[in-house]
């Protein structure tokens, strides 16, 4: 008998925890030659706002020991264009769609998740408070427990689909974490890269376009996972891990913790069927221990 990869968000059901993370995988379209999205347990579509983005000047992204640092600054095509150019695109797939999300005030966010419970197309929304490298007054939402209180209890209010929200590794993450859980959050993903820099010695400028950036890849994965544990700890709703995933054996030690599903990023660039490995991975740990059902080890960490 195969074991049973099946896990549950909100009011979603996922074939398999292994998702893609926001801003790695852009709209599916980029990736689709490579991957068989069919075999994916979600898409999380590249951030999206009410207006489309530029992001940040070039240079923007830069390789670092174990990752990378990125400043895209949330480029997009904004919602409109998102409808029609790629939710027809996306609805072909026989897996979920959750789209990312910001805006630039609160009232922005408001409108986002009010116009994306309208699309049918899509499953989940993944409620985005904490970009590093986007210099905004709602980039404090995921840093002041008071301002994402707020946040949480007036998006929730706008849709009626499963609600995720995406935690700033910076302060507290059990406190926020309990926050959006008490606002009505059906999950919260975790973590958002770090705010890094990295200089030219000899300009004696960053070798990006912007001072700083956010920090990625396996060079982050021990913090996460100390972060996913926390937030599982304090919560009841599912926990998404994200930070440095690379490897079956990343993903279920995500698991382990208590991630109920876990989010491929950074490896995306650096193997497109990553993905794909990690699912066959998983599988292939479970039938080994003989374990029939995923959710065996979601949370089985032993201290």
């Amino acid at each position: 008998m195969m074991p049973s990869l099946e896990v549950k968000i909100g009011n979603v059901t996922f074939k398999n925890p292994v998702l893609t993370a926001s801003g790695t995988f852009g709209y599916g379209l980029e990736y689709s030659q490579f991957v068989d999205l069919n075999l994916l347990g979600g898409i999380v579509v590249k951030g999206l706002s009410l207006q489309p983005k530029q992001g940040n000047p070039p240079p923007r992204i830069y390789e670092t020991a174990c990752g990378m640092i990125n400043s895209i600054g949330l480029q997009n095509i904004g919602f409109e264009a998102f409808k029609k150019e790629k939710v027809p695109f996306l609805k072909k797939f026989n897996t979920n769609i959750i789209v990312n999300f910001f805006g630039e005030d609160l009232n922005e966010y408001i409108e986002m998740a009010r116009l994306l419970d309208s699309l049918e197309e899509i499953n989940a929304l993944e409620m985005n408070v904490s970009c590093p490298n986007k210099d905004s007054k709602w980039r404090r939402m995921g840093l002041e427990p008071q301002l994402l209180k707020k946040a949480v209890k007036e998006v929730r209010a706008s849709t009626k689909k499963t609600l995720i929200v995406k935690l700033s590794p910076q302060g507290d993450v059990a406190l926020m974490a309990k926050i959006c859980e008490d606002e009505g959050a059906d999950a919260v993903s975790l973590i958002n890269t770090f705010p890094a820099m990295v200089i030219d010695i000899k300009t004696r400028r960053s070798m990006l376009g912007t001072s700083t950036g956010g920090l990625s890849g396996p060079a982050i994965k021990p913090i996460a996972l100390r972060a996913v544990w926390e937030a599982s700890q304090a919560i009841k709703i599912p926990v998404i891990g994200i930070g440095g995933i690379v490897t079956a054996e990343d993903a279920l030690q995500f698991l382990i913790v208590g991630a109920r599903a876990i989010q491929v990023g950074t490896a995306n660039f650096i193997n497109p069927q990553s993905t794909i490995e990690i699912i066959e991975g998983i599988k292939q740990f479970l039938i080994a221990e003989k374990i029939k059902d995923i959710n065996e080890i979601i949370g089985s960490f032993i201290q």
